[in-house]
């Protein structure tokens, strides 16, 4: 079952209106929170929004992506700091956690939650789509949530029942992520064998035409994730981390 599950699954950005109850959103986050975490500390929280007025605030945030308001419910999942540092200062224990070692396994911690509940979800027959753009507008989903200091958004989930069926996303095969024993570089001829299905794709020839580029790799570099916006989105994210006490 898994391993037909893993090899099919999708990303679902279209649902139905077929509902889904906080509850049984809160049952899969119960069943979540058993996955591995840092000292079986927790540092983290989800934040179910099902909320129109609420999930129509956070959509430029998310760059009005159609999935916000289409969706279920957005789950947004979040370092958080807070909780635990209160329940050491109750007793008398002194906090040491505002560093970049500590924000680092938060970070993992956080999205291994994520993706727990996401596994559970789909496997349920729901569909779910990260929202990578979490990270780019953190403080405006801050305010939005009313995120106290010690607490940083780190990815969003939005769930839903599918309508149709979504796409299949492409994936570099197994050679080219996997390495035995130690890190062996790649030659030219093992990095173009390892994009060439992507490459060869219909999509990514419709991608390139509608952005007026001659490569896929420029499609990624100049239009969809370049440098101009990293560095400023870069920049926000940091300011608002270090605000929040990291």
């Amino acid at each position: 079952m898994e391993s037909k599950y893993f090899a099919n699954r999708r990303t679902v950005r279209t649902y139905s209106d077929r509902t889904i109850s906080v509850e049984e959103i809160e049952e899969m986050l119960q069943l979540a929170s058993h996955a591995p975490n840092t000292g079986n500390m927790q540092q983290y929280s989800a934040i179910i929004t099902t909320d129109e007025e609420i999930r129509r605030r956070l959509a430029p945030a998310h760059f009005n992506q159609p999935t916000v308001m289409g969706c279920q419910a957005i789950v947004t999942f979040c370092l958080d700091f807070n909780r635990f540092e209160h329940w050491c200062r109750l007793n008398n224990a002194t906090p040491g956690f505002n560093n970049f070692q500590a924000f680092t396994w938060g970070v993992i911690d956080t999205t291994i939650l994520a993706q727990q509940f996401v596994t559970i979800a789909e496997l349920r027959g729901m569909g779910t789509c990260y929202l990578g753009t979490t990270t780019y507008n953190a403080a405006a989903i801050a305010e939005v949530l009313e995120l106290p200091d010690r607490v940083v958004p780190v990815v969003s989930v939005t769930v839903g029942w599918p309508e149709g069926e979504a796409a299949k996303s492409l994936r570099l095969p197994v050679e080219a992520i996997v390495h035995r024993q130690k890190y062996r570089d790649y030659s030219d001829e093992d990095i173009r064998r390892a994009y060439a299905e992507i490459e060869a794709d219909p999509t990514s020839d419709k991608f390139i035409a509608e952005n007026g580029k001659e490569t896929l790799a420029q499609v990624f570099t100049d239009v969809r994730y370049p440098g101009s916006a990293n560095e400023p989105f870069s920049r926000l994210y940091a300011e608002f981390i270090k605000k929040q006490g990291f």
